[in-house]
């Protein structure tokens, strides 16, 4: 595990877990299977790298915890960026 990357780490989540539900959202009922995840980080990722942002980066999110949280912290850990978080609740 400590040789492992965050996105290693969450490509064998998703291998070993594929369908199994990785992530709800209790405000909106939203869920996510690990697949689906993985899917949805992937595009964020896509997103990310086409409007320039590059490794060593550094991203902002200000936003209270939610699952696009979760969804930028794996998509600028995959292209190497820094999440940097901003919680306006504290």
């Amino acid at each position: 595990l400590l040789g492992d990357t965050i996105g290693r780490n969450l490509d064998r989540a998703i291998a070993a877990h594929g369908d199994r539900e990785a992530l709800v959202d209790v405000v909106s009922g939203r869920r996510w299977t690990y697949t689906e995840l993985g899917t949805d980080i992937d595009e964020l990722a896509r997103a990310l790298m086409a409007s320039g942002v590059e490794k060593g980066d550094r991203v902002g999110i200000w936003a209270l915890n939610c699952p696009e949280w979760v969804l930028l912290q794996y998509a600028t850990a995959r292209i190497g960026a820094v999440m940097v978080t901003i919680n306006p609740a504290y």
